[in-house]
């Protein structure tokens, strides 16, 4: 049997932004990890004019970005962006987003960590 994406528990840290409050392991197709306690996150980093149609605190994905916004804070390079982004699609995917929203998020967080690491280096 396939183990269930569970939902990572947070607290308000701040305006707009949240505090995991126990370690969160998660176990995905390509990779597994722990979101340590006291990780800080604002959730999906949304452009606030796609706010309407993309909460960036939405329960749906949120776990699914608090793991991408902490593999992005540990990135040193495109590789571990590139990690990163997959991990956000498989969690969405696991959470049950639909396949536009996985396609839609998946996609903005590659051509954005690619033009960050292209205009970096």
């Amino acid at each position: 049997m396939k183990n269930e994406l569970k939902r990572v528990c947070v607290k308000p840290y701040d305006k707009d932004r949240f505090e995991v409050i126990n370690d969160y392991a998660f176990s995905l197709p390509s990779f597994n990890g722990v979101v340590p306690k006291g990780f800080k996150t604002d959730g999906a980093s949304i452009p606030r004019i796609f706010w309407s149609f993309y909460p960036p605190f939405q329960s749906e994905y949120f776990t699914a970005c608090v793991i991408h916004d902490y593999l992005c804070e540990k990135a040193n390079s495109r590789k571990d962006y590139k990690l990163a982004d997959l991990a956000l699609k498989e969690a969405m995917q696991e959470l049950k987003c639909s396949k536009f929203k996985c396609f839609i998020f998946y996609h903005a967080c590659n051509i954005f960590h690619f033009l960050k690491c292209f205009v970096k280096d």
